[in-house]
């Protein structure tokens, strides 16, 4: 349903939104936000693959982001400013997210870059966001290969893949099951994390009885899954994604009864949908929280929203309603006038940020702000339990 969320510019190939922000989540964000009338505007610039094979993962996410501004639309804004996000669509090709960004920083002239979600065009923006001194905050992915190094410029809002990957271990290793077999995928991401894989085993007195890697087509998943099964593990780690993870789990059943632990990027709707049967009993990692829970302001705000949206509550659009609350409470903290410099400042001395409930820390030194990791699982209906 993207073309209902966006109305494109045919003659730029821009996707433009713009929305009046003021408070949404609980108290934290409620006394957060001007609620006078804005008199100004603040401009913030995103990429992400609205078309192409990545649509569907990404359209939830943007959902998300639509509830939280739609939300706070009517109550006047920032610190009287207007948000007005310019959102412009990669489809997954990065050369276009460099384009994209370079033409949002340079021809948009925004105060903030915001919400990228596609891993290798964010890898080569990383350079334009320090040649501008333009941050970037919040991005759709757990990629360790973006985080690995300090990046100045880009701040991360969610728990890393390896922090999940701990959590996964660590969880196991506490069942006394420490016999693992790791299912990667087989390209420069599964490649990136398998030493790392490794290293955390090795930390939790964990071993690895196999390491298979699995075609990104999925092609492989017979014999990947005979030899997992052959190894006889306690559990897997599934390390993949897409068309790799659909194959694989309706192959892994038939070699191991096993659990098998996936990571968030595994658990997306649109691939949940497609994996049906396959799916239950599939442990999954989740770097935001349960997303019908009321324990917290955040999800008791985002359900409320969701219910007037008239869509279910999931863990991807959670996503996006909570990283776009994020953007909210930084443009407060950056003042009545926002811009590069003046976000960078406020973000650096976020030392303990609460978003409804949802905690982040950042400094000068540290720009990824949360390592919340939690595991949930696929119930016979498909929905998660915990």
């Amino acid at each position: 349903m993207a073309e209902a969320l966006f109305e494109p510019d045919r003659q730029s190939g821009r996707i433009r939104r713009r929305h009046w922000l003021a408070a949404a989540v609980g108290t934290a964000l409620a006394g957060a936000l001007a609620r006078a009338q804005a008199t100004g505007s603040v401009r913030i610039g995103q990429s992400l693959p609205l078309t192409g094979p990545l649509r569907p993962v990404v359209e939830p996410i943007v959902q998300g982001q639509q509830a939280l501004l739609h939300e706070v639309g009517a109550r006047g804004g920032v610190a009287g400013q207007r948000i007005e996000l310019i959102t412009l669509d990669d489809a997954a090709d990065p050369a276009r997210t460099v384009d994209n960004a370079r033409r949002l920083i340079e021809d948009e002239h925004v105060a903030s870059l915001f919400g990228f979600a596609f891993v290798p065009g964010l890898l080569r923006t990383l350079p334009l966001l320090a040649q501008h001194q333009m941050p970037l905050i919040g991005v759709y992915n757990g990629a360790d290969i973006v985080r690995r190094d300090h990046q100045p410029y880009l701040f991360t809002t969610t728990a890393s893949i390896r922090d999940e990957v701990e959590q996964m271990v660590r969880t196991l290793a506490a069942l006394h099951l420490t016999r693992l077999a790791v299912a990667y995928q087989d390209n420069e991401f599964g490649r990136f994390m398998l030493p790392q894989v490794a290293d955390i085993a090795m930390a939790h007195g964990a071993t690895i009885s196999c390491a298979t890697p699995v075609s990104p087509d999925g092609s492989n998943a017979p014999a990947c899954a005979q030899a997992v099964g052959a190894s006889q593990p306690n559990a897997v780690l599934l390390l993949a994604a897409g068309n790799a993870v659909l194959a694989f789990m309706r192959e892994v059943r038939r070699a191991t009864k096993v659990p098998v632990y996936a990571l968030s990027l595994a658990g997306t709707t649109a691939l949940v949908d497609q994996l049906g049967e396959a799916a239950r009993g599939l442990a999954v990692t989740q770097v935001v929280p349960y997303p019908t829970s009321e324990s917290s302001p955040l999800t008791q705000a985002f359900g409320q929203a969701m219910r007037r949206a008239g869509l279910a509550p999931t863990y991807d659009r959670l996503w996006g309603y909570l990283n776009a609350s994020i953007l909210v409470e930084v443009l407060r903290q950056a003042g009545p006038a926002p811009s590069p410099a003046t976000i960078l400042g406020a973000i650096e001395h976020m030392a303990h940020a609460d978003i409804g409930g949802y905690r982040l820390s950042f400094d000068a030194a540290h720009h990824n702000g949360s390592h919340f990791v939690d595991i949930t699982m696929l119930g016979a209906d498909g929905h998660y339990i915990r």
